[in-house]
């Protein structure tokens, strides 16, 4: 990447960070999109690029092996950054104005059944660690978390009186969810084992073996280990907690916009997924219950 793009690049980044305030994890996506912009654009003048420049190097990732969903994303990323440079630095347009991505088939999140839900958060607590998990797993399907919100939990987000946690979500909007009876029961078994492993001047809710905040790492391998443990086939990883809680609550309540607020969706279209996962749901049981559904047996006569 040439000088001037490293300069104009740490500008945006300071922008993102201290105007915009947004996460680590966001900045970090930012970074790495952008420098993959500048690696495509090789040697070209960031002000000489037009959006044919921007179209080939869609065509060139795309055809590597990129997703639509992730160069959707990318292309976000860029056009962020140039709208940035034409504000503050006095660049003419914006090349990626007009630019749009392939498509990528839609795919519906993947959900645990209530069965297997049950199955997962079920299971003994034999010592501080499986307490821990335990308070983590529960938290994650009662409230439907990210995985990065419940990393950066602290100990005061929560409240067991109320029922509620305080998530701080992306764009650092925070947002005040319920917590349920046994997400809550599993918190107070592990807030004391909790305090016994603590470092001073910790806050995280949730802790390493050695009194450090909990690495979403850890979190992901526990949680897929435990699956397996428990039979469970699927390959189960902390957002399938959330979408878990999303289609089980919208099927039992059909409120979308409450369920759009809990997961702390910006747009309903983002919830609305859910919804076709509640269609998948009736039609598997109108197709095993309903008597005009049922296939006719062989040799039946008309």
């Amino acid at each position: 990447m040439n000088e001037s793009l490293d300069s104009l690049l740490d500008t945006f980044l300071h922008y993102l960070i201290n105007e915009r305030r947004l996460s680590a994890h966001t900045v970090g996506n930012y970074t790495h999109d952008i420098r993959v912009l500048g690696q495509s654009l090789d040697c070209h003048d960031l002000q000489q690029v037009q959006s044919a420049n921007i179209r080939m190097i869609i065509a060139q990732l795309h055809s590597k092996g990129l997703s639509g969903k992730s160069l959707s994303r990318m292309l976000s990323a860029w056009r962020s950054f140039y709208n940035f440079l034409v504000r503050r630095h006095r660049f003419q347009h914006n090349p990626c104005t007009g630019v749009k991505v392939p498509k990528s088939p839609n795919r519906l999140p993947v959900a645990l059944s209530p069965d297997e839900a049950a199955r997962l958060l079920e299971f003994p607590v034999e010592n501080l660690l499986m307490a821990r998990d335990s308070a983590m797993f529960e938290l994650f399907y009662s409230s439907g978390l990210r995985l990065a919100e419940l990393a950066q939990l602290k100990l005061s987000d929560i409240d067991c009186t109320e029922k509620m946690v305080r998530v701080m979500g992306k764009g650092n909007k925070a947002r005040i969810v319920p917590v349920g009876k046994f997400a809550i029961a599993a918190l107070q078994r592990w807030f004391p084992l909790r305090a016994q492993i603590v470092k001073p001047g910790v806050s995280a809710l949730f802790l390493s073996q050695h009194g450090d905040a909990i690495s979403m790492r850890t979190v992901s391998h526990r949680l897929k280990q435990h699956a397996q443990r428990q039979g469970i086939q699927q390959n189960v990883h902390p957002h399938i907690l959330r979408h878990s809680f999303a289609s089980h609550l919208l099927q039992s309540s059909g409120d979308l916009r409450a369920v759009q607020e809990m997961l702390g969706h910006t747009s309903i279209a983002s919830t609305q997924v859910y919804t076709h996962l509640d269609f998948q749901h009736l039609t598997k049981i109108y197709d095993t219950t309903h008597p005009r559904a049922k296939k006719r047996s062989q040799g039946s006569v008309e």
